[in-house]
């Protein structure tokens, strides 16, 4: 068994139902944490195993999703949303969804406000190497991904 992330009649990504059910979970989390929809829903009434994309809703997604990744300072929250960040980058490629990094040297701070300052350690900041390590796994994920 397997689900189907589609856009329109063309399939992005078949994953299994774990890893499909993990992602699914993943992006209600997400959708919470950045005030943002996804652009993910079922395709038809009565099919579970169907999920459509939006695209113009998920490119603004994907993007949200990756500038708060790489504006965040705390080391844990990074680890744990890499994952998900570098497979929805990948999932919108798929798409022909455009996701550009943010420069490097974009800061952890929002609007002057520190939020989620990891103590003790200094800020993260988008740095190359950050950057390139999320597009880098963002291109594994793709290659992981069956369609």
């Amino acid at each position: 068994m397997s689900m189907y992330f589609d856009i329109g009649d063309e399939t992005l990504w078949n994953p299994s139902n774990g890893a499909s059910r993990l992602f699914v979970r993943q992006i209600e989390v997400f959708e919470a944490e950045l005030e943002l929809p996804s652009g993910i829903g079922h395709k038809h009434q009565g099919d579970p195993d169907t999920l459509e994309i939006d695209p113009v809703v998920f490119a603004e997604f994907a993007r949200g999703l990756v500038a708060w990744h790489c504006r965040t300072a705390h080391s844990v929250i990074v680890a744990l949303s890499e994952g998900f960040v570098a497979t929805a980058v990948a999932l919108a490629r798929r798409a022909g969804i455009e996701v550009e990094m943010p420069p490097p040297g974009t800061g952890p701070v929002a609007g002057g406000v520190q939020t989620d300052v990891q103590v003790p350690g200094n800020p993260r900041t988008a740095s190359a190497a950050v950057l390139t390590a999320l597009d880098t796994r963002a291109r594994e994920m793709d290659r992981w991904m069956s369609r």
